[in-house]
C-alpha cells in the first residue's frame, strides 16, 4: 500500500491521534456491544467536568452542535432577544443565534485578545439583550474583569465559546467556568480530538437537564432527574412515558467510540497545553516587531495556532502578498483571516440581517480580516523549527 504523505512541511495539525489512542479504541470495540450514546459517553462527560471544574457536561457530535444547543437552551430559559457577539468567529456561532430566532448584535474586537472589545460592549447592551456570546480565539483568553462586571450589572447570561481554547485561563481559573454555558469542540485539528465531537458545560442544573433533552429529540426520558421526568408524566398522562417530547429539538448525540477517544486524549491535554503555550511565546519573542503585531495578551493562553498579524505601520497588500509567497514556497499551511476566515459581517449569509455594516465601527476585525493569519502549533514542534519559521517570516 502506498504511504500517504502530507504535502505541507508544516501542516496545521500533526499527530493529534496517537497509536495509544487507536490501541485503546480497538480494545474498547472488542469488549463492548454498545456503540451509540451510553456509559462511555457519561464517563467522558464526568471526566471532562472534573478536568474543567464544572458540575455538568453534555457530549454532542460537534462544537457547532454545542453552539446550537446552548442557544436553544437560552431561548427556553430566557426567551428571545439580542445576542452580543464578535464578528471574528466561526460561522456556526452566528448560525446558532439565527437558527434559534435571536438577533445577533456585533461588537468589534480588541487586537490584544482577539475577543470582544470591552470598551464597546456596554454601549451595545439594551433591554433586549439576553446574553454575551464570547469567543476565545485560537487559545487566547477573551475575558476581562469589566466583562464579568457587565454580566452582573445587567443580569444577562454569558455563553463562552471555548472551541479553540481548551484549558486557557482567566484570573487563574479555566475559561468555560465563568458563563452559564460554555462550548468546546473536539474536531481533529483542535487541542484534543474525538475526530468529531463537542461538549456543553454548565453549573446550572435546569440548563443541564434541558440540554440533555435537546440533545436527543427533546425526549423527556433523557433527563437525568426523576423529578423532571415525573413533572411531564403527571401533566401528560395520555402519552406513552417513553415518548414525551419536551421541546422542538435535535438528534446531535455522539457515540461511545468518540467518547473513548476523548477519555484517552484528555489524559495528556494539560501537558500538551504547556508545550503549546511555550511554543507560542517563543514564536512571538522571535518575530520582528517592526513587521508583526506581537502584543497579544498571552496570560493563561494555550494556543493551538501560531498567530501572525502584520504590524499596522507595515501592513499593506504588497507585504501581505510577500508573506503569503513565503508561506506557500516553504509549504507552510496557513489560514488568512484567522478563525472562520475573518470578518463574518462580510459573509453572504449575514447580508439580509446586516445588509451594510459600517466599516469604521469595525476597524480591528477589518484589519485582522485583511492582515491576520495562523499556522499550526502542536506539542511535537521542535524549538529549531519555530526559530526557522520566524527567520523566514522576518524576511518579508
Amino acid at each position: 500500500m502506498k504511504k500517504v504523505t502530507n504535502k505541507f512541511s508544516h501542516p496545521l495539525m500533526s499527530d493529534n491521534i496517537t497509536k495509544d489512542d487507536i490501541s485503546n479504541l480497538i480494545s474498547f470495540i472488542k469488549k463492548t456491544n454498545r456503540f451509540t450514546n451510553g456509559p462511555e459517553v457519561k464517563k467522558f462527560e464526568t471526566k471532562w467536568s472534573n478536568w474543567l471544574g464544572v458540575k455538568y457536561s453534555v457530549f454532542v457530535n460537534s462544537g457547532s452542535s454545542a453552539n446550537l444547543l446552548s442557544l436553544a437552551a437560552l431561548r427556553i430559559e430566557k426567551g428571545l432577544g439580542e445576542i452580543i457577539v464578535p464578528p471574528l468567529n466561526w460561522s456556526s456561532n452566528i448560525f446558532s443565534i439565527i437558527h434559534n430566532g435571536f438577533k445577533p448584535k456585533f461588537v468589534d474586537i480588541n487586537l490584544n485578545t482577539l475577543g470582544l472589545d470591552e470598551e464597546k460592549i456596554e454601549k451595545a447592551i439594551t433591554k433586549k439583550t439576553k446574553a454575551i456570546f464570547l469567543t476565545h480565539i485560537l487559545g487566547l483568553n477573551a475575558l476581562t474583569p469589566r466583562i464579568i462586571k457587565l454580566i452582573k450589572k445587567y443580569k444577562i447570561d454569558l455563553i463562552e465559546d471555548c472551541c479553540e481554547s481548551h484549558g486557557a485561563k482567566f484570573d487563574n481559573k479555566k475559561i468555560g467556568t465563568f458563563g452559564n454555558q460554555s462550548n468546546f469542540s473536539f474536531y481533529y485539528a483542535h487541542h484534543m480530538s474525538t475526530i468529531e465531537g463537542g461538549m456543553i458545560c454548565t453549573n446550572n442544573f435546569n440548563t443541564y437537564e434541558n440540554l440533555r433533552m435537546l440533545r436527543s429529540h427533546g425526549m423527556v426520558r433523557e433527563a437525568s432527574s426523576l423529578k423532571v421526568r415525573n413533572k411531564y408524566l403527571k401533566k401528560y398522562k395520555d402519552l406513552n412515558k417513553d415518548f414525551i417530547f419536551s421541546y422542538p429539538s435535535y438528534n446531535v448525540r455522539s457515540t461511545e467510540l468518540n467518547a473513548n477517544l476523548g477519555i484517552s486524549q484528555l489524559k495528556r491535554l494539560t501537558n500538551n497545553n504547556l508545550k503549546r503555550s511555550k511554543n507560542f511565546n517563543l514564536f512571538l519573542k522571535n518575530l520582528d516587531k517592526n513587521k508583526f503585531f506581537v502584543n497579544f495578551n498571552t496570560s493563561g493562553s494555550v494556543n493551538y495556532g501560531l498567530i501572525i498579524l502584520l504590524n499596522k505601520k507595515f501592513a499593506n497588500f504588497k507585504s501581505r502578498q510577500r508573506l503569503e509567497n513565503i508561506l506557500k514556497s516553504n509549504k507552510i499551511e496557513f489560514r488568512r483571516g484567522m478563525s472562520g476566515g475573518g470578518n463574518q459581517l462580510r459573509q453572504p449569509y449575514i447580508k439580509k440581517i446586516v445588509p451594510d455594516f459600517k466599516k469604521n465601527s469595525y476597524e480591528s476585525i477589518e484589519f485582522v480580516h485583511k492582515f491576520g493569519y495562523y499556522i499550526g502549533n502542536y506539542p511535537s514542534i521542535k524549538k529549531e523549527k519555530i526559530m526557522q519559521i520566524c527567520k523566514l517570516l522576518n524576511c518579508i
